[in-house]
């Protein structure tokens, strides 16, 4: 057998978790051929030791449009990241009616971005078109669907508009789509109860597919909330996702343990619950979603930095503090002022409300995936995340701290959400599997985005490989673009 390329004398770090080991890989088209020894590829690299692991998954991010418009996805292929799960919290660009109701979200998660896809078979078509650089795997979002069938408003659907919405997710289902989100903070989802979400994502059991979800609080009411996730989850009779898993504001910090702890008891009695987490301390999100206008709470303002707000540049980067004691405003002033601005649903907020105790907790635990929940906007100065996610895992919390292993650390990020989210033959560095591959020095690796400084990429990242074409080398993108719109399982 002839291989196109062959790796020579690699740790593999091969996503199982078990302890890395050194050996040879050797790639044709685009599936690993062969592991261990083998004659020469047609091009041959020398790892020397390097580490070779399973492309990274991002089981949470919102890049749905840039795959679209940033064919490129420099700042994910950079981190090692060689798939995405889309269509996160409820949003997604499909289905919507052109000319129809937008989710009101959709205008910062996919900023400038106007097109409207009728149904998933039309994105998997406009993907083709653009050829994107990675990967990426669908969820059909609840406040799409809502937003089509029922609008803006925040009332009951119908039993007919029940049943077309849950037509929608069929649909979608049958076309590939991982499964169903929810993102229950914003509108128009927010106004869905339990039972509707139930009533709605019903084909999801018949497919095996997932039930993400931004739940109803991420706070005061975690515990509550992951109760109702559990109950949605029973009453379909599906696996659940929790996404971007955290307990925001003082108050509540630690209760990530007790959440854990519940569904751990949970599985343990039936249930298949898994989750995912980002490696920081601030969440990002539409500012505009998280006030009452008429009831300001000053205790999140006070935790807030602005990521961008296209009305008012000047303010990006810098804490709503700062700026109120600048301009001689009261903190709640200063947040009407924004939300009053022309364009504020674009306004984009880094809150910082989370304990670096629960971050690790996170972390550590085995059923929590990585997600980076980053927002591609090429405005202002986004959360860090969005460029460094994966490779702080590694730098910071595996050899820095200590917390795990790098096999650890690699499981989480790429074998364990290939096997939830149904990216078959993915994951794992297996003979017959597909060469989406990173080689990176483990002792190097290391995220430099910063809050002050977000758009910086990695360092310690040799090459990456999707479905065995050279998307990366040296820390610079190729011209190849070698993505592909995954079908859930297949």
């Amino acid at each position: 057998m002839t291989f196109d390329l062959s790796i020579r004398e690699a740790l593999l770090v091969d996503g199982s978790g078990e302890a890395p080991r050194i050996s040879d890989v050797h790639i044709a088209g685009d599936r690993i051929a062969r592991i261990g020894p083998g004659p020469s590829g047609t091009r041959e690299i020398v790892a020397r030791g390097r580490a070779l692991a399973p492309g990274f998954v991002d089981v949470h991010a919102h890049d749905d449009a840039a795959l679209l418009n940033a064919s490129d996805m420099e700042f994910k292929l950079l981190q090692g990241v060689t798939s995405v799960v889309i269509g996160n919290c409820g949003f997604s660009l499909a289905p919507l009616r052109p000319g129809g109701a937008q989710p009101p979200g959709n205008a910062s998660l996919f900023p400038g971005f106007g097109e409207r896809f009728r149904d998933l078979a039309g994105y998997r078509r406009a993907f083709a078109a653009a050829r994107p650089a990675v990967n990426a795997i669908s969820l059909i979002g609840h406040n799409a669907i809502r937003s089509r069938v029922v609008g803006d408003e925040e009332r009951e659907p119908t039993a007919a508009e029940l049943g077309e919405m849950r037509g929608h997710v069929q649909r979608a289902l049958e076309q590939g789509a991982a499964g169903l989100s929810t993102g229950l903070i914003y509108r128009p989802g927010r106004a869905a109860t339990s039972q509707e979400i139930i009533e709605v994502g019903r084909p999801l059991a018949d497919y095996g597919a997932v039930y993400a979800t931004h739940m109803r609080s991420e706070g005061d009411r975690l515990l509550e909330s992951v109760e109702e996730t559990l109950s949605i989850a029973e009453g379909i009779g599906c696996r659940a996702q929790i996404s971007h898993h955290k307990s925001g504001g003082k108050r509540n910090w630690g209760k990530v343990k007790a959440s854990l702890a519940r569904i751990d008891a949970a599985n343990a009695a039936g249930a298949d619950v898994t989750l995912d987490a980002y490696p920081y301390v601030a969440g990002s999100g539409p500012m505009i979603e998280y006030f009452d206008l008429g009831a300001i709470d000053l205790i999140l303002a006070e935790a807030i930095q602005v990521a961008s707000c296209p009305a008012c540049p000047a303010y990006d980067g810098r804490r709503l503090t700062e700026i109120a004691n600048t301009e001689g405003l009261g903190l709640a002033e200063l947040v009407v002022k924004i939300l009053r601005l022309p364009g504020a649903e674009r306004t984009v907020a880094i809150t910082f409300l989370m304990a670096e105790e629960d971050v690790e907790t996170n972390l550590r635990h085995p059923l929590v995936m990585v997600g980076s929940d980053g927002l591609p906007n090429p405005e202002g100065r986004p959360h860090p995340r969005l460029y460094g996610t994966f490779p702080r895992v590694i730098s910071e919390y595996s050899r820095k701290r200590g917390l795990f292993s790098l096999a650890f650390a690699v499981s989480k990020m790429s074998r364990l959400p290939c096997e939830r989210f149904g990216l078959s033959s993915r994951g794992r560095i297996e003979e017959g599997f597909f060469a989406d591959l990173l080689l990176f020095d483990p002792d190097l690796i290391t995220d430099c985005a910063t809050y002050a400084e977000p758009k910086q990429s990695p360092i310690g990242i040799d090459l990456v490989l999707v479905n065995g074409e050279l998307a990366s080398v040296g820390g610079r993108t190729t011209d190849v673009r070698a993505g592909r719109f995954l079908h859930f399982n297949r």
